[in-house]
């Protein structure tokens, strides 16, 4: 396992070296409030300059208001340039067109997965209108789990963090902060959450991160089956939970971007992982 520093440095040389085979030297990502896009962010600016990485706040019906000032913060702190464009009429124009087809339904991942592709539609403008790439700002915890949507938050020309599990991403975040703030406190400290329903919490569907990484790294990592993981005492349930979704979840992951991959194992399959040494 690479130590932060490593992992820091293979990142923000992994997204230099992406855009300059691309021919592309602007980013840019949604900047929600949470902890994956101020650490993409931060990473950006550190690989391709402070002013060649836009960010754009793109609230909904159910964003909190904690998070747009989080989102605020994050590009004051870094100057980062940005744009805010409410989603809220979109979606609600949508939900309306829809109403027909969806037949009045009461609410549940379909609306979720809507207000994550406006949010993909919105991003993607801006990147063809200002020759910039898109980056995917999904971790490996929840892409592993399933915890994501496609032609949504897991559009992108690349995903920076697709190969770091979320435990990895709060020591990115701690690293970036060594020296002065850069990531807004708040943002390390508090719950994450997709905030696409009333409360949403990521733990409503996830074990918590300390317990689910260490597992997933099991499997994926170690290649270590079941039963084994489970005699070394974490609990069934949430063993064979993590094991099916891991299977359920790889038609998703397979869709994705391509991937920064920082370990022998990534996800996604070798013709989909660029590969940078530092």
């Amino acid at each position: 396992m690479k130590s932060v520093e490593q992992l820091y440095k293979t990142l923000v040389n992994g997204i230099s070296r992406f855009f300059e085979e691309a021919g592309k030297k602007k980013a840019v990502l949604g900047i929600s409030g949470g902890l994956d896009s101020a650490v993409v962010a931060c990473l950006a600016q550190d690989a391709l300059g402070p002013s060649q990485v836009h960010g754009l706040l793109l609230p909904g019906p159910f964003s909190t208001i904690h998070s747009l000032t989080d989102a605020f913060k994050l590009c004051s702190l870094n100057k980062i340039s940005h744009h805010v464009i409410s989603i809220d009429p979109i979606y609600q124009k949508f939900v309306r067109e829809l109403s027909p087809v969806l037949e009045h339904t009461s609410q549940d991942v379909t609306e979720e997965n809507l207000q994550a592709r406006i949010r993909g539609v919105c991003l993607m403008a801006y990147a063809n209108k200002k020759d910039a790439l898109l980056l995917c700002t999904s971790n490996k915890s929840e892409l592993a789990m399933g915890y994501g949507t496609l032609y949504g938050d897991l559009a992108g020309a690349v995903m920076v963090l697709g190969d770091v599990y979320k435990t990895q991403v709060y020591e990115l975040a701690d690293f970036l902060n060594r020296e002065r703030e850069r990531i807004p406190a708040h943002t390390i400290t508090k719950e994450p959450s997709a905030e696409l329903r009333i409360d949403q919490k990521d733990s409503d569907s996830l074990p918590p991160y300390p317990i689910l990484d260490p597992i997933l790294k099991a499997f994926i990592e170690e290649k270590r089956a079941a039963k084994e993981i489970i005699t070394a005492g974490f609990p069934l349930d949430i063993v064979t939970k993590i094991c099916k979704q891991l299977g359920m979840s790889s038609f998703k992951y397979l869709q994705t971007p391509p991937v920064l991959a920082v370990t022998e194992h990534p996800l996604l399959p070798k013709n989909k992982c660029y590969r940078y040494s530092t």
